[in-house]
């Protein structure tokens, strides 16, 4: 094997896949790269931890087809130290060794042979379907903030994504919280009906997924299930990831049907005031406790005895009685900050009962926060 890259377009495709690279390896060539120089003119990295997978391919100079494995922390170390948009040659000495050469560097690479390097799920054609760029990364950036980060909680590590007819439904909870929204459905190849999707996958996998398709200009993604896999296929990336196992919780119950008490506050105002308090409230366990009243004035305090005391007053048009509640105030955060509409829609039952945010702007997105118990 022999070619020649720019080091700034090796070191990005190294940054893009090294997030597949296993951690704790079981085998060691887990922690390797897949190296491929083939004679139409590229160079492919794949890296593959058995649970998420990451190809991605780019034009170099290829002199001699051929493939390798190399170690990914110093190949990466390596090249991201060496000069910015500089040539970069690979030249396989013998079985096991790689020589990179840039300029006046050089250095030697040990090599495993390729063998041994688990095959990463290809797309079945036959079976793919397409999904609009725009819509895929609008319910990834609503729902996966909501996701839980404790691996015991299994299934609520994902993103459950069921699609219907008139649309795909993005759902994640970590048990205190639940983000919903809807977007446009996904699109069928040729003359097929659209696929019937009901799954969860991983929020590590979609994550790089994200940062996969916010770079790249690609309108459409193909898509693939696979045998508990799914494969996300750009023109010249390939995402592939395990589905969780496990039935994901009926969230659609636990949004009430009905509200007595409304409030619409403008979400800047909100999210500033909300910004600055919790300056204090991270200081006491995150809480911070809303005052609701019918006059039309909402009050957050937050009262942390070691440090200090805070007051904020928003004017607001509010309906129903007036309510003494308490959140998360990062909770609350994270849910107004992916929203983009101007205003938004607070809506209660009481003091104890989950609460419900919604844009005002004709987006089909709810975020259902619980609410936490006050003590005198």
């Amino acid at each position: 094997m022999k070619l020649v890259c720019g080091q700034e377009q090796l070191n990005q495709n190294l940054n893009l896949i090294s997030r597949a690279v296993a951690t704790r390896p079981t085998h060691p060539i887990l922690s390797n790269i897949l190296v491929e120089a083939t004679d139409d003119g590229f160079m492919t990295l794949t890296a593959y931890d058995l649970d998420l997978g990451i190809v991605s391919r780019f034009p170099a100079e290829v002199e001699v087809p051929g493939r390798t494995t190399l170690p990914a922390k110093y190949l990466s170390d390596i090249v991201s130290k060496l000069p910015a948009k500089a040539p970069i040659t690979f030249a396989m000495q013998g079985d096991d060794l790689v020589m990179l050469e840039c300029g006046f560097s050089e250095y030697q690479v040990r090599a495993m042979d390729p063998v041994d390097f688990p095959a990463i799920p290809q797309l079945p054609e036959a079976d793919s379907f397409h999904v609009e760029v725009q819509d895929l990364l609008l319910g990834l950036d609503f729902t996966l903030f909501s996701a839980s980060a404790d691996e015991t909680k299994q299934v609520l590590t994902g993103v459950h994504i069921k699609t219907a007819k008139d649309n795909a439904e993005f759902a994640a909870t970590d048990g205190h919280r639940l983000a919903v929204i809807r977007t446009p459905p996904v699109a069928a190849n040729g003359t097929k009906t659209a696929p019937v999707l009901d799954v969860t996958i991983p929020v590590r996998a979609l994550r790089e997924l994200q940062k996969m398709l916010s770079a790249h200009t690609a309108e459409t993604v193909e898509v693939s299930l696979d045998r508990g896999q799914v494969i996300f296929q750009l023109p010249d990336q390939r995402l592939t990831t395990r589905l969780l196992d496990g039935q994901y919780p009926n969230y659609g119950q636990l949004i009430p049907e009905s509200f007595i008490r409304t409030a619409d506050l403008e979400r800047k105002s909100f999210l500033n005031a909300l910004e600055r308090i919790s300056v204090l409230a991270d200081q006491k366990n995150h809480i911070v406790r809303m005052d609701f009243s019918s006059t039309g004035i909402l009050t957050l305090s937050v009262d942390a005895p070691d440090v200090g005391s805070g007051r904020e007053q928003l004017e607001i048009r509010y309906t129903g009685e007036d309510l003494t509640i308490a959140f998360n105030v990062k909770y609350l955060l994270e849910g107004l900050r992916v929203i983009q509409a101007s205003d938004i829609k607070l809506q209660f039952n009481g003091p104890v009962n989950p609460a419900v945010l919604k844009p005002i702007d004709g987006s089909d997105f709810s975020y259902l926060v619980m609410p936490v118990h006050l003590r005198n």
